[in-house]
């Protein structure tokens, strides 16, 4: 997969240029053996998925995943499989042995972690989230590379995709957002309007009013797998990076729910964002 990514005034990887391996050796270790059970149990991917995550499954591309070392499991999940295996407790002992240390190495590829999500915090405090852009504006803000632009946008098929199921998207954006020109009055208006239009039960975007609070720091997001695994990924002045340790992901957490708290409802932030298309880029 992908490695290193270029940043051009956005908190998202848009372009590649090198590849390097992401898979930690420790997941892949766990993940071999627990292939292994699974084969010796003969299951496929997707008849073990169904087992998975207290009755409500999992999909066979996530087993894929857990077995490729791509992801890293939860304690609860090898638990579940150790039984559904008869691995007598081995599983277990490997979780505790490889994964409970194992995070995703900060060079780890988002948009794989993205793709297997099956919810999106995502807070921005520059631009609108690259998987709600249109193509003006994605082209506008990565200075008219059209092919990082369409990358981009290839990777807003996961919000309409039938199978597996699109994720859940909660985007917060602090107010200023909505008023640095990027690309001129016809494609701001045009976002603006695009993004309310996105907006439904599985996604919603709220404003953050434009004081001091915790999102300064910068953007960031979060990815909450299916076994309930969060990845984050955040944006450095060199490139962007993924976590997945216990106290990276507590310290967001805590800024969410800052930013939660201050963050306009959905009805006023909306009228604020029509409001602000017509005023200002009409």
């Amino acid at each position: 997969m992908l490695a290193t990514f270029e940043q051009l005034g956005d908190d998202e990887p848009v372009a590649p240029r090198q590849k390097r391996a992401n898979v930690s050796p420790a997941l892949r270790a766990f993940g071999r053996r627990f292939k292994r059970f699974r084969e010796a149990a003969g299951l496929s991917q997707e008849r073990l998925g169904v087992r998975a995550n207290p009755g409500k499954g999992v999909t066979g591309q996530y087993i894929s995943q857990v077995e490729a070392g791509k992801t890293r499991c939860t304690r609860e999940f090898a638990e579940t499989m150790d039984h559904e295996l008869n691995a007598k407790g081995e599983l277990i002992e490997l979780w505790d042995d490889l994964v409970t240390d194992a995070a995703f190495p900060i060079w780890f590829d988002w948009p794989p972690v993205e793709n297997e999500a099956v919810h999106l915090d995502s807070f921005q405090a520059m631009v609108i989230d690259g998987l709600l852009q249109t193509p003006a504006y994605a082209s506008a803000l990565l200075s008219g590379d059209k092919e990082a632009a369409e990358a981009r946008i290839k990777r807003q098929s996961i919000l309409t995709r039938e199978q597996p199921a699109p994720p859940s998207l909660a985007v917060l954006l602090d107010e200023n957002v909505l008023h640095r020109d990027i690309g001129g009055p016809e494609v701001m208006r045009d976002q603006l309007e695009y993004l309310v239009s996105r907006i439904g039960p599985f996604l919603t975007v709220q404003v953050v009013p434009a004081t001091g609070h915790l999102g300064t720091a910068g953007a960031f997001k979060i990815a909450t797998l299916e076994d309930r695994t969060e990845v984050a990924y955040v944006e450095t002045s060199a490139r962007g990076l993924t976590m997945s340790e216990p106290e990276d992901l507590a310290a967001m957490s805590r800024t969410l729910l800052q930013l939660r708290s201050l963050a306009l409802p959905l009805n006023q932030s909306i009228d604020l964002i029509r409001r602000t298309a017509e005023e200002k880029w009409s």
